[in-house]
């Protein structure tokens, strides 16, 4: 069987989640599917890539607790987050998936249920779904007005911990539009109304240097405010690294402890020579204010825009630059499953919409999404490709 008839056969058959899509569209010439990081290195990076048996020998060497220490410093000063610094109690995990599963498992344990904004990527319901974590939509639009937010949250939230990812995936919203008050809106409902606050923070990366958006102490408005909390944040997205990455959970004092047993059941620790490479990247990217990371971004989200303009999709433009685009299809009779099989033809595979709507799929149906975190070359002959496909099925 032959690469299209294998991707053909799959995608007769509907496919259980967005990982799954994210799977074979690793096997395709234009791959927009997955938001991880798929851009050639940097002068700088190239630099970095060039030490790598010294960072190895350095890490082989010396101690576990150091490289810990100096990428969670690296990372949350270039993230301006000094109050979990000098708290010193987030943990490392090497995947943001492995801290959801560590909260998920938090949640089963105290009998939780969460209400989790919609939509969101798949992977977060999924994995709190497979635990058996009760879990209710809330739909971003609740949050898009800073003076409703704690009105629309006491009405629409009945569980006992609510779970907001920040800036969103796959939209780009974010609560840092508004300042401080949104966040200071949504903390101060979840502690009048005894709630676990539970943020993912994986894209935040996108809210630094370059755009009027301004990510504040954020750890200090939760210890200050005294609610119970949970951040998630991830390297995953941002630094192109071939997936070495590390993630971060932080907990509130009140629940740390039990979130630190769990998490312990589940990892020992991350490689130290992982850590080691990353925090060169960190350390380059606070030089040059994620510079080498925004420009691809910036060039492949100007590439799409022109790509789309007089098609059927209509890009839905983020408050926040993040490495993935959302579009929607304005087509009366053409659904995402279908435009994706169709783009498919043409070896340009994107993800439908209906999996982040993950309690209204029919809902999702009317958008894509687009990974832009990609060699700049490569993203323009794809979207010569679409533009070609989607000229023949114009309205």
């Amino acid at each position: 069987m032959n690469l299209h008839s294998s991707l053909a056969e799959t995608s007769s058959r509907q496919l259980s989640d967005l990982t799954q899509h994210e799977i074979q569209a690793l096997r395709t010439r234009f791959n927009l599917a997955d938001a991880h990081t798929h851009q050639r290195q940097s002068t700088a990076q190239q630099k970095i890539v060039s030490r790598l048996p010294e960072l190895w020998y350095e890490a082989e060497n010396g101690l576990q607790a150091t490289y810990e220490r100096n990428f969670t410093e690296a990372f949350l000063r270039l993230h301006g987050q000094h109050t979990a610094l000098a708290r010193e109690k987030t943990m490392l995990s090497y995947a943001a998936s492995i801290s959801t599963m560590v909260a998920g498992m938090y949640l089963k344990q105290q009998r939780m249920s969460v209400t989790l904004i919609e939509p969101c990527f798949d992977n977060l319901y999924d994995v709190l779904d497979n635990m058996g974590v009760p879990l209710y939509p809330i739909d971003e639009s609740a949050l898009h007005d800073p003076d409703r937010i704690y009105a629309e949250l006491k009405r629409r939230v009945r569980t006992d911990a609510l779970f907001l990812v920040d800036p969103n995936n796959p939209t780009g919203f974010t609560l840092l539009q508004y300042g401080r008050k949104g966040f200071e809106e949504v903390v101060r409902f979840c502690k009048d109304h005894n709630k676990l606050l539970i943020f993912d923070f994986c894209f935040a990366s996108f809210t630094l240097f370059g755009s009027e958006l301004e990510r504040f102490d954020i750890y200090e408005l939760l210890e200050s405010s005294g609610v119970s909390y949970l951040a998630i944040e991830d390297t995953g997205k941002t630094w192109p690294v071939q997936d070495a990455k590390c993630a971060m959970i932080t907990a509130s004092d009140d629940i740390h402890q039990d979130v630190y047993n769990l998490h312990t059941s589940v990892l020992l620790n991350v490689s130290p020579f992982v850590l080691n490479m990353l925090t060169q990247y960190v350390e380059d990217s606070r030089r040059d204010q994620l510079g080498s990371v925004r420009d691809v971004l910036s060039t492949n989200r100007d590439a799409i825009r022109k790509a789309l303009d007089g098609t059927i999709l209509e890009l839905q433009e983020p408050v926040a630059a993040v490495s993935v685009a959302w579009a929607r299809i304005d087509h009366p009779e053409l659904s995402a499953t279908e435009l994706q099989r169709i783009l498919g033809t043409a070896e340009v595979y994107v993800l439908p919409g209906r999996y982040f709507y993950w309690s209204q799929p029919d809902k999702g149906e009317s958008y894509v999404r687009f990974a832009l975190a990609r060699e700049p070359r490569t993203f323009a002959d794809a979207m010569i490709r679409m533009r070609e496909v989607l000229d023949r099925h114009a309205r």
